[in-house]
This record gives structure tokens, C-alpha cells and sequence, in this order.
């Protein structure tokens, strides 16, 4: 996929599976990798820049002796992926056509 693509939607993917659970980076790392293919590293500026525009918040859990750095999502966040969310949908059906389109050729 082209990485312009794909870092459109990390957004949404990351959102998405914050919103169902506060996830620890390398968890989000994992299902992010099952869905997509990303370096682990690659997810982090992501996670990074998600945080300054206020879509996620962080705070540290201490599992096993250390701390781990969890991502919950805020308002703000749960309102953005509604609208990613609408705007993939909308994608969907353009691809969707121009499927259907070339079938024809």
C-alpha cells in the first residue's frame, strides 16, 4: 500500500483500537502490525502526534516492577475517529465504484 495510504488510516486504526481499550505501546504496536504492515518504530511518531493534537492521553501503570506507558482516548479523539470513520466509509464507496467501473471494461 502506498505509505501515504497507509498513513492516512494509521491514524484512524490507532484510534480505533485505543477506543476500545487503554493499550500499552507494545500491544498497539501488535494489532496495529496484524492489520497493517508498519515497523514498530514507525508507530510511535504516530502515537506522538495523536497526543499533542489532544486525541490521546497518556499515563503510566506499573505492571511486573515498571512502568508502562498507556494511550487512552479523549473526547476530542472519539469525535475525530467519528468523522475518519465517515470519510473511510465515503472511500469505501468510491473504491467501491471504481471497482465495479473497470469490471465492465
Amino acid at each position: 500500500m502506498n505509505i501515504q495510504m497507509k498513513k492516512g488510516i494509521l491514524d484512524s486504526l490507532v484510534l480505533s483500537i485505543v477506543n476500545q481499550q487503554d493499550t500499552y505501546g507494545y500491544e498497539l504496536s501488535e494489532k496495529v502490525s496484524s492489520i497493517v504492515e508498519i515497523a514498530e518504530t514507525a508507530l510511535y511518531p504516530v502515537l506522538r502526534r495523536l497526543e499533542m493534537q489532544s486525541l490521546l492521553k497518556t499515563y503510566s501503570k506499573e505492571f511486573n516492577g515498571r512502568l508502562r506507558k498507556y494511550y487512552s482516548i479523549t473526547p476530542k479523539g472519539k469525535k475525530n475517529l467519528k468523522l475518519n470513520l465517515s470519510d473511510l466509509l465515503e472511500l469505501k464507496q468510491i473504491i467501491l465504484k471504481l471497482e465495479e467501473e473497470n469490471r465492465h471494461e
